[in-house]
């Protein structure tokens, strides 16, 4: 079902319409930023992810099979607490379960399990063996591997890629002039090569492949894993 006006508890004084951008936004649930499908409202520029706007009360995850987790509009507690997805801060809107502990951002909740960017297949895993393209280090966060098991990303890395490119709009004071910032996002030419001792072409080629899969790893954090997102990221990618 698709709702294109809806009322929201974050936002009581106006109805949000389901818009489409371009633009980054920072999304006044989760706190995190997004880009592509969203629900805004005009008049008070405040703007939420399709999955922050219509949140399941309680999710599972496939990961964690012994959890039921509970959408709630801030982290319970006093004590900071982070995403167990990208490692990063819980500032807003949050899956939490009550019973372990464990928290998801709205968005890293509902990262697809597989990736198809037409040639590449990525899979979402807990956590993989091999070293991440993007940090060289094994383990920590959830990662995105493919198929034939030489790309790998963890979520928390991409998550580090978009704060060091869009530090203003994670951080800045959530004005308007945040939609006129530099949007273009840091490839992973320059990363892959430090990884890979194989000759000029291939390297390439690897580093062409990786980084077209790795527009729609940030598509899908952002919270839009469409092909046509996945265009728009490829678009604010340095060359």
């Amino acid at each position: 079902m698709k709702y294109n006006v809806i009322s929201h508890f974050g936002h009581p004084y106006h109805t949000l319409e389901s818009d489409y951008t371009k633009v980054p936004f920072k999304c006044d649930g989760c706190k995190e930023v997004g880009i592509g499908s969203c629900y805004n409202c005009n008049d008070c520029n405040y703007d939420l992810h399709m999955h922050c706007a219509i949140p399941s009360p309680s999710i599972t995850h496939p990961f964690y099979t012994k959890c039921s987790f509970q959408f709630l509009a801030r982290p319970p507690g006093n004590e900071a607490r982070y995403c167990n997805a990208c490692e990063k801060d819980i500032t807003g809107f949050v899956y939490h379960c009550m019973k372990c502990g464990f928290d998801l951002h709205p968005c890293c909740a509902k990262l697809p399990m597989m990736l198809d960017d037409g040639e590449v297949k990525l899979y979402l895993y807990k956590k993989v063996s091999a070293p991440c393209h993007r940090c060289g280090r094994k383990g920590r966060s959830w990662s995105y591997r493919s198929t034939c098991k030489k790309y790998n990303l963890h979520v928390a890395c991409v998550k580090e890629m978009l704060i060091e490119s869009w530090h203003e709009i994670y951080f800045g004071n959530g004005g308007g002039n945040s939609r006129k910032l530099e949007t273009r996002i840091p490839s992973l030419k320059g990363t892959l090569q430090t990884h890979h001792r194989k000759s000029k072409g291939k390297v390439l080629k690897c580093c062409e492949v990786a980084a077209f899969a790795l527009q729609f790893v940030i598509s899908a954090v952002l919270g839009d894993p469409t092909t046509m997102i996945a265009g728009v990221v490829g678009s604010l990618m340095s060359k």
